[in-house]
């Protein structure tokens, strides 16, 4: 079940608004698709990224997949927890397994996202 308070992109990355800032990750989809992570390359405190820049990316035992920015935004925070239990976005991709918080440049793109039936439809879920 696609948590409800939360927007999501075609590209499997899932966002949420909390105040000023957004919190980013991958969706639990993306995780099953990509098998066991093993690394996740963290964007920089302080970065910026456009709307569908590549921000980071994730290896799995499968393969190496990048990140794309949901929406433009300085990173302010990444969850450098990963960097020594990758495996995190597998258990709890929604929860502990977040990639980075953003101070978005304009929330309007958020309007823009999928909603959580939409984005339940494209992954054939009902």
């Amino acid at each position: 079940m696609l948590p409800k308070d939360i927007k999501y992109t075609s590209e499997h990355e899932w966002i949420k608004i909390e105040g000023d800032k957004v919190t980013v990750g991958i969706t639990e989809y993306a995780q099953k698709e990509l098998g066991d992570v093993v690394f996740v390359d963290l964007p920089g405190a302080g970065e910026k990224f456009k709307a569908k820049d590549t921000m980071a990316s994730i290896e799995s035992v499968k393969s190496v997949s990048e990140i794309y920015a949901p929406i433009s935004g300085e990173v302010m925070e990444i969850n450098d927890t990963l960097e020594h239990s990758p495996e995190l976005v597998n258990q709890d991709p929604y929860g502990k397994g977040w990639i980075a918080i953003f101070e978005p440049v304009d929330v309007k793109e958020f309007n823009e996202l999928l909603t959580p039936e939409a984005y339940a439809a494209l992954i054939g879920e009902k």
